[in-house]
Protein backbone atom coordinates (compact mmCIF):
# COMPACT_ATOMS: atom_id res chain seq x y z
CA UNK A 1 0.00 0.00 0.00
CA UNK A 2 1.21 3.72 -0.77
CA UNK A 3 1.81 5.99 2.35
CA UNK A 4 3.01 8.76 1.43
CA UNK A 5 6.22 9.39 4.39
CA UNK A 6 8.85 12.34 4.38
CA UNK A 7 11.16 9.07 5.00
CA UNK A 8 10.86 7.84 0.98
CA UNK A 9 12.11 9.77 -1.76
CA UNK A 10 9.86 10.98 -4.54
CA UNK A 11 11.16 11.35 -8.22
CA UNK A 12 8.76 12.80 -11.02
CA UNK A 13 9.15 12.00 -15.18
CA UNK A 14 8.98 15.38 -16.53
CA UNK A 15 8.22 14.69 -20.06
CA UNK A 16 4.26 13.35 -20.59
CA UNK A 17 3.97 9.38 -20.86
CA UNK A 18 1.85 7.54 -22.61
CA UNK A 19 -0.53 5.91 -19.77
CA UNK A 20 -0.82 2.40 -22.03
CA UNK A 21 2.67 1.38 -19.89
CA UNK A 22 2.43 -1.36 -17.42
CA UNK A 23 5.09 -2.02 -14.87
CA UNK A 24 7.63 -3.24 -17.08
CA UNK A 25 7.81 -0.15 -19.23
CA UNK A 26 8.14 2.07 -16.42
CA UNK A 27 10.54 0.74 -14.58
CA UNK A 28 12.76 0.56 -18.03
CA UNK A 29 11.72 4.88 -17.97
CA UNK A 30 13.42 4.86 -14.57
CA UNK A 31 16.49 2.85 -15.23
CA UNK A 32 17.12 4.36 -18.55
CA UNK A 33 16.01 8.18 -18.40
CA UNK A 34 16.21 8.96 -14.76
CA UNK A 35 19.11 6.52 -13.98
CA UNK A 36 17.40 5.24 -10.69
CA UNK A 37 17.10 1.80 -10.01
CA UNK A 38 13.49 1.29 -9.85
CA UNK A 39 13.62 -1.35 -7.16
CA UNK A 40 15.04 0.81 -4.83
CA UNK A 41 11.98 1.46 -3.13
CA UNK A 42 11.48 5.03 -4.23
CA UNK A 43 8.32 6.32 -6.24
CA UNK A 44 8.28 7.31 -9.39
CA UNK A 45 5.69 9.32 -10.46
CA UNK A 46 4.40 9.35 -14.36
CA UNK A 47 1.46 12.00 -15.67
CA UNK A 48 0.36 11.05 -19.13
CA UNK A 49 0.13 12.89 -21.97
CA UNK A 50 -3.58 14.46 -21.49
CA UNK A 51 -2.60 15.45 -17.99
CA UNK A 52 -6.01 13.48 -16.39
CA UNK A 53 -3.87 10.64 -15.73
CA UNK A 54 -1.07 9.86 -13.16
CA UNK A 55 0.92 6.94 -12.24
CA UNK A 56 3.31 6.30 -9.32
CA UNK A 57 5.64 3.14 -9.51
CA UNK A 58 7.17 1.70 -6.41
CA UNK A 59 9.38 -1.06 -5.37
CA UNK A 60 7.00 -2.89 -2.37
CA UNK A 61 9.20 -5.08 -0.69
CA UNK A 62 8.45 -8.40 -3.07
CA UNK A 63 7.35 -7.10 -5.94
CA UNK A 64 6.57 -3.91 -7.98
CA UNK A 65 3.20 -1.91 -7.09
CA UNK A 66 1.64 0.65 -9.78
CA UNK A 67 -0.71 2.87 -8.30
CA UNK A 68 -2.93 4.77 -11.14
CA UNK A 69 -5.54 7.96 -10.69
CA UNK A 70 -7.76 9.24 -13.57
CA UNK A 71 -9.23 12.27 -13.13
CA UNK A 72 -13.27 12.50 -14.34
CA UNK A 73 -12.45 16.09 -15.26
CA UNK A 74 -9.46 18.62 -14.69
CA UNK A 75 -6.19 17.62 -15.13
CA UNK A 76 -2.67 17.09 -13.11
CA UNK A 77 -0.42 19.69 -13.02
CA UNK A 78 2.83 19.38 -14.46
CA UNK A 79 5.20 21.27 -12.05
CA UNK A 80 8.17 23.16 -13.32
CA UNK A 81 11.52 21.50 -11.39
CA UNK A 82 15.03 22.44 -11.07
CA UNK A 83 15.24 18.50 -10.86
CA UNK A 84 13.35 15.22 -10.63
CA UNK A 85 12.74 15.02 -6.78
CA UNK A 86 9.84 16.51 -5.16
CA UNK A 87 8.88 16.08 -1.15
CA UNK A 88 5.75 13.90 -0.03
CA UNK A 89 3.89 17.26 0.85
CA UNK A 90 4.09 18.29 -3.15
CA UNK A 91 3.12 14.78 -4.36
CA UNK A 92 0.02 15.16 -1.89
CA UNK A 93 -0.98 18.58 -3.23
CA UNK A 94 -0.41 17.09 -6.45
CA UNK A 95 -3.34 14.51 -6.08
CA UNK A 96 -5.16 16.60 -4.65
CA UNK A 97 -5.10 19.60 -7.51
CA UNK A 98 -3.77 22.14 -5.71
CA UNK A 99 -1.55 24.02 -7.75
CA UNK A 100 2.12 24.34 -6.51
CA UNK A 101 3.06 27.43 -7.47
CA UNK A 102 0.70 29.16 -5.12
CA UNK A 103 1.72 27.50 -2.27
CA UNK A 104 3.89 29.54 0.71
CA UNK A 105 5.34 27.57 3.25
CA UNK A 106 5.95 29.28 6.80
CA UNK A 107 9.48 29.27 8.14
CA UNK A 108 9.36 26.25 10.58
CA UNK A 109 12.60 25.86 13.12
CA UNK A 110 14.93 22.57 12.00
CA UNK A 111 17.49 21.82 14.01
CA UNK A 112 21.89 21.75 13.30
CA UNK A 113 22.93 18.80 11.87
CA UNK A 114 26.29 17.89 13.86
CA UNK A 115 29.06 16.66 11.84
Amino acid sequence: MLALSSSCRYFLYDKPTDMRFGINALSGLVRNKLGFDPMNGDVFIFIGKRGNQIRLLQWDKDGFALYIKKLERGTFERPILTGTAITSTQLSFLLQGVRLESVRYRTRYTPLKRA
